[in-house]
């Protein structure tokens, strides 16, 4: 695929992103006055839409409004993550690592919530993080390899050599770092390197 090119195939339209690899997958959901059900995950499906890993891990963590996880990547173990939002609203974003690449430290970003149910594929040796919105999101990652706590690596979330494009809080016109909450880990990831 190339950028912006689709494909449908069951309950699922994976959309391919400028970045080779990095797709944005919409998912379709069936609801009544009840609620909703929607498939998260179909195996045949995401092969039909070139996303062929073989999910080992799946992970899920909280965060308040303001806090930025990012950007981290694994060394030796790189990891392709299907991520999505099932609580809130965050932006998500993906650098490319990739040596030789085209789009080398180029960036994707796109907002994933509940409401959306928007899905986001990284795949291996990209950068990862993300932005909350709301006043709590709960974020999911399916991974393809096991976490290998030893093999972290981190980049500036705001080094300008990226560019990340932060949007704004929710509620606020400008973006502004004050706001951010990072892990003390975060904030001392060093910048990137062409």
């Amino acid at each position: 695929m190339a950028a912006g090119d689709t494909v449908e195939s069951g309950n699922f339209t994976f959309t391919e992103t400028s970045i080779e690899g990095v797709v944005i997958v919409d998912v379709k959901s069936h609801g009544d006055d009840r609620g909703y059900f929607m498939e998260t995950y179909k195996r045949p499906d995401f092969e039909a839409g070139g996303i062929t890993c073989d999910f080992v891990q799946d992970n899920q963590s909280s965060s308040v409004r303001g806090v930025l996880r990012g950007l981290h990547f694994q060394i030796e173990h790189p990891q392709s993550k299907l991520v999505r939002v099932v609580s809130g609203e965050v932006f998500d974003v993906a650098v490319d690592l990739r040596p030789g690449s085209p789009t080398y430290g180029r960036w994707e970003g796109v907002v994933l919530s509940a409401e959306n149910r928007r899905q986001f594929f990284v795949p291996r040796g990209f950068a990862h993080g993300f932005l909350v919105f709301s006043d709590e999101a709960e974020f999911c990652y399916k991974c393809d390899d096991v976490y290998h706590p030893n093999d972290e690596g981190g980049l500036m979330w705001d080094d300008p050599a990226i560019g990340v494009e932060w949007p704004p809080l929710s509620g606020d016109e400008a973006f502004d770092p004050a706001k951010v909450i990072l892990s003390e880990k975060d904030r001392h990831h060093p910048p990137f390197e062409r």
